[in-house]
């Protein structure tokens, strides 16, 4: 179905190595604030709280008389439409070209009337790309303002709630089993998530990158506004992922690199008491990158991990305990904490990326530390911190 507007996937590493328990001394949250309780008996228009039976006729006191009738026809009707995010092994971005707009679109369309937009969702994938499969998983929720550019006027576009939804990382098999129909979708490919503002609508684009942040940070759908999200993560302040990730290739070998390789850089995997590790993101460009071992980082001894190998050089690997952090000596990048798994999400690293998570996650247990869960990443404060 035209869309007029723009597996469940499981992070895991394969090792025989036993997981220790979490600690007592669990991480601090540092930038997530309770929510806000809603009271549990909201009133409706006329007053009585929800829960309260209500008679038939007016439904509102005093100078605001509306009859069931006249309250319903003074409700906004909105389109509604469901999307899905699909990425490749390489972390780019499944998007299609259409036979009735010149940009690039997420597959999906409309939710037809009476159908729950997940199973909208499904059937539009199985239409555009003949693949079945079911995707419960929501990644953001958004408001499409109805005057958004690019509507014919005679469609009395009244604005959109548009849910997308987790396709994951889909393999080559399947892949390879894509069939377009006939008619409508002219083409796939996979992009590189900066390069969706120049393939996309702006609002579609600003809506992919958001959902591909929520899918990375894994704390839940995300509310939207024009593609916008209303409480922006450290993820979407910084911008990540908005320039080309710089592939970082190669074999990953254990042990020392050979002698005399061209080292091209010396990087470590520094654990807090989570589980989780630092990453720096570039203000300037949200690139993120692993730490080197810099005065304001205290830590323990670190133990060689291993290297990344290439036919122009290497990039070296270690790993430590991360005690302390004191004030931050590099005003050019931000620094969070995060999951292995999500600084692998935000790093272009190839097929190597999965040999390099093992052996972190086997320094992680000698390290006796819990594997941690994908949560929001948390920015870490510049005056520093210590555990």
């Amino acid at each position: 179905m035209p869309q007029l507007t723009d597996t469940d996937h499981t992070d895991r590493t394969d090792h025989a190595i036993p997981e220790p328990a979490t600690p007592d001394h669990a991480l601090p949250d540092l930038d997530l604030d309770p929510e806000p309780a809603f009271p549990d008996a909201a009133p409706r228009v006329d007053g009585t709280p929800m829960g309260a039976p209500q008679e038939e006729g007016p439904v509102a006191a005093g100078d605001t008389w509306m009859t069931p009738a006249e309250y319903g026809a003074s409700r906004a009707a909105l389109w509604s439409g469901a999307c899905v995010l699909i990425t490749d092994p390489d972390g780019r971005v499944l998007v299609q070209t259409v036979d009735y707009r010149p940009d690039r679109l997420l597959p999906g369309g409309a939710v037809d009337a009476g159908e729950a937009p997940s199973a909208a969702a499904a059937r539009e994938v199985y239409e555009e790309l003949g693949i079945r499969d079911h995707y419960p998983r929501g990644l953001v929720v958004d408001w499409i303002p109805a005057d958004t550019p690019g509507f014919e006027p005679e469609m009395r576009f009244p604005g959109e709630i548009l849910h997308v939804f987790d396709g994951g990382t889909w393999d080559a098999e399947r892949i390879a089993a894509i069939r377009l129909p006939a008619q409508e979708i002219t083409g796939v490919h996979f992009a590189e998530p900066a390069d969706l503002p120049g393939l996309m609508h702006p609002g579609d684009a600003r809506r992919a990158l958001s959902a591909l942040r929520a899918r990375i940070d894994g704390g839940g759908p995300v509310l939207l506004e024009d593609g916008r999200p209303t409480v922006p993560g450290a993820l979407d302040r910084l911008g990540v992922l908005r320039t080309r990730r710089v592939p970082q290739r190669g074999d990953w070998w254990e042990g020392p690199a050979p002698e005399a390789s061209v080292v091209h850089d010396r990087a470590s995997w520094l654990f807090a008491p989570d589980g989780r590790v630092l990453v720096l993101i570039a203000r300037d460009t949200g690139a993120a990158r692993l730490p080197e071992l810099t005065p304001d980082l205290v830590t323990s001894a670190p133990a060689p991990l291993g290297h990344l190998r290439a036919a122009d050089g290497v990039r070296i690997r270690s790993a430590a305990r991360l005690h302390a952090l004191g004030p931050a000596v590099d005003p050019d990048h931000v620094r969070l904490l995060a999951a292995p798994e999500q600084v692998r999400d935000l790093c272009d690293w190839g097929p190597a990326a999965a040999d390099q998570l093992a052996a972190v996650h086997a320094a992680r247990v000698r390290l006796a530390l819990p594997r941690p869960p994908r949560r929001p990443c948390t920015e870490l404060p510049a005056e520093g911190l210590a555990w």
